[in-house]
């Protein structure tokens, strides 16, 4: 059989079983990556293992490990509490603080996930308690926390900027995070004003903070210098992010500001395991002309005119199934240059940015982590039901909203 075929196929059916188990894709890709390199293809295991991310491995743990220090600590919840008393009691403006919040805490280095996972307890409390549509704040929330997943400081932009790098397309992480801010921004607040927010900015003060205020501790100080000096240094003094971020972490251990046992526990270890051996798997699709036979496939469907929104079609409803920045996007983003070429396009930019913008646009829906962190933050029973039914279909009509603005953007 064709190696460029077999190796193929293990990825569709690496990317199927990501659809439809809860297996970690990342432990059978680097199998599969093992099995059919050394004993099909005849590679030795030295040249299929060099196909993991060392790099992008240390990046995201270094990254993930620092902010998991912040949320044991408590200081991104504090800051979290402490900016949606700015609101003082304004309904209409509590979704759109948490949407900012979201996409400003997000941006500096947690990413979507751990983002959402720390803002969607108490933005769906605030909702409930203010008389506010869950379904509005949980669009509002989780569009927040995605608008900010292509940050060069988040995971997720750490990955894409990574593949970028790799298909010729380098230096345009903050054209990507802008990309994928402005989509966000104009699903979310058209959502906002569908669902009720101007009646929400019509109704009068409620007199009073709906959160009480909590001081910063000499604890929460020292982690917020340590992320301020981070950013600083990424942005100003070309640092290595990920040895930048193992730096402060440690430095954070040393001051006893964080307990550094819990901080370890909660690295994304399955997420990261994921990205990186899918990795392995796509490079040893590399070696074995697997992406070239792909996107001759894919050129054979498709025009210079349709193929923006058929891939953003494509890349949003597998993203609706399955991880996009583990799964999706390592998977499709090495297709961008060749495809371009097969099409007689000018470049892979547009297909590239179309991967990333359409692959996150579906996030939010119960499928994906961040829809199900809405609906885990208020009380089982009819209102989580409904609020479950909402976003699935908000998150498949984006699908035909991530197409439209991809095409009307990037085509």
């Amino acid at each position: 059989m064709n190696p460029g075929a077999l190796t193929l196929g293990a990825l569709g059916l690496a990317v199927l079983l990501s659809c439809v188990t809860r297996l970690n894709v990342g432990l059978l890709a680097m199998a599969l990556a093992w099995i059919i390199g050394v004993y099909f293809v005849g590679l030795p295991v030295k040249t299929v293992a060099a196909g993991f991310p060392v790099d992008l491995f240390l990046t995201l743990t270094g990254v993930t490990l620092l902010f998991a220090q912040a949320g044991v600590n408590g200081t991104l919840q504090r800051v979290a509490q402490n900016a949606v008393r700015l609101c003082r009691g304004r309904a209409g403006l509590v979704p759109i603080m948490f949407f900012v919040l979201a996409a400003v805490l997000g941006t500096c280095g947690p990413g979507n996930i751990a983002t959402t996972g720390l803002l969607a307890p108490v933005a769906m409390g605030t909702a409930l308690r203010m008389r506010i549509s869950p379904f509005l704040m949980a669009i509002m929330v989780g569009n927040g926390a995605n608008a900010s997943s292509l940050s060069p400081l988040a995971p997720t932009g750490l990955i894409v900027a990574g593949l970028m790098t790799k298909i010729g397309l380098p230096g345009l992480e903050l054209t990507t995070w802008g990309l994928n801010l402005a989509a966000h921004s104009l699903v979310a607040f058209a959502g906002y004003f569908l669902f009720g927010g101007l009646r929400l900015l019509r109704e009068p003060a409620s007199g009073g903070a709906e959160i009480e205020r909590v001081p910063l501790e000499r604890a929460h100080w020292l982690t917020l210098a340590v992320i301020a000096a981070l950013v600083v240094g990424v942005v100003f003094g070309n640092m290595q992010i990920g040895m930048a971020a193992f730096t402060g972490a440690v430095l954070l251990s040393l001051l006893r500001a964080a307990d550094e046992d819990e901080a370890i526990r909660r690295v994304p270890w399955g997420t990261i395991i994921m990205v990186c051996g899918v990795t392995v798997l796509i490079s040893l699709l590399e070696k074995t002309s697997g992406l070239e036979l792909f996107t001759g496939m894919l050129a054979q469907v498709a025009t210079p005119g349709t193929v923006i929104p058929l891939v953003a079609l494509m890349v949003g409803l597998i993203s609706a199934y399955s991880s996009t920045s583990g799964v999706v996007l390592p998977a499709f983003l090495p297709l961008a240059p060749g495809l371009a070429v097969k099409l007689g396009l000018a470049s892979g930019f547009g297909l590239a940015e179309t991967m990333n913008v359409a692959g996150h646009l579906v996030d939010v829906s119960p499928l994906s982590t961040i829809g199900a962190l809405c609906i885990a933050s208020i009380p089982a029973g009819d209102a989580s039901r409904l609020l479950f039914n909402q976003l699935l279909a908000w998150g498949f009509s984006m699908m035909a909203v991530g197409a439209l603005f991809c095409w009307m953007v990037l085509g």
